[in-house]
C-alpha cells in the first residue's frame, strides 16, 4: 500500500509509505523555516495533514489541483514559488541531520515533486477549499511543536509529525 501525490496530466509521484514519511518530514522542516504569508501556513497545514501516524498508512496524498492557489496571476504565482523554495529547501537537506533514519530515496521523491510544481498552472480559485482538502484560512497550521521546531496539525491533531512518529 502507498500514498499517491497527483501533479497535472498523468504526473504522479507515488510512493510507499515509508516514502512518504520521509518526504513529509523534510517538507515540514524545511516549510516551517519559510512560512510568511497566510497561505504559506495553510500549505504547512496541508503538508501536516499527511501524517500517516495519524491519518493512517496509506491514506494519505492531495492533487496540486486540491490546492487554492489563489485568484490572482500574482497570488498563484506567489504560492507557485513558496512551494517551489520549500521543496528547493528541503532537498538542500535543511536540518536533516535532526531525523533518527537515512533517507535514501528522499531526494528523488522530492525532484519529482518539484518538477510536478513547476510543470503545474494553478487554476484561479473561485472559493477556498473547493473540495475541502485544502485547509482554509482558519485551519492554517499557526503552533509551533517546541521540542522539533516544526509547525503543527493544531487545530486538526495534537502533535507534530515527529512527534508522532515517536508515539507509534
Amino acid at each position: 500500500m502507498g500514498n499517491i501525490f497527483h501533479g497535472g496530466g498523468d504526473a504522479d509521484l507515488d510512493m510507499s509509505n515509508g516514502g512518504t514519511a520521509v518526504f513529509v518530514d523534510a517538507l515540514m522542516l524545511a516549510v516551517s523555516a519559510l512560512v510568511e504569508e497566510p497561505w504559506d501556513y495553510r500549505f504547512a497545514a496541508l503538508l501536516a495533514l499527511q501524517d500517516q501516524n495519524v491519518a493512517g498508512r496509506g491514506c494519505v496524498g492531495f492533487g496540486l489541483a486540491d490546492i487554492d492557489w489563489g485568484a490572482t496571476p500574482a497570488e498563484r504565482a506567489r504560492a507557485k514559488d513558496f512551494v517551489l523554495r520549500t521543496t528547493d529547501l528541503a532537498l538542500a537537506r535543511h536540518r536533516w541531520e535532526e531525523l533518527d533514519y537515512e533517507a535514501p530515496y528522499a531526494e528523488r521523491y522530492l525532484r519529482r515533486f518539484r518538477e510536478m510544481v513547476e510543470a503545474y498552472e494553478p487554476a484561479p480559485s473561485v472559493e477556498p477549499s473547493r473540495d475541502g482538502r485544502f485547509p482554509g484560512p482558519d485551519e492554517a497550521a499557526t503552533a509551533s511543536c517546541v521540542r522539533h521546531r516544526i509547525l503543527s496539525a493544531l487545530p486538526h491533531w495534537d502533535s507534530c509529525v515527529r512527534c508522532s512518529e515517536e508515539w507509534n
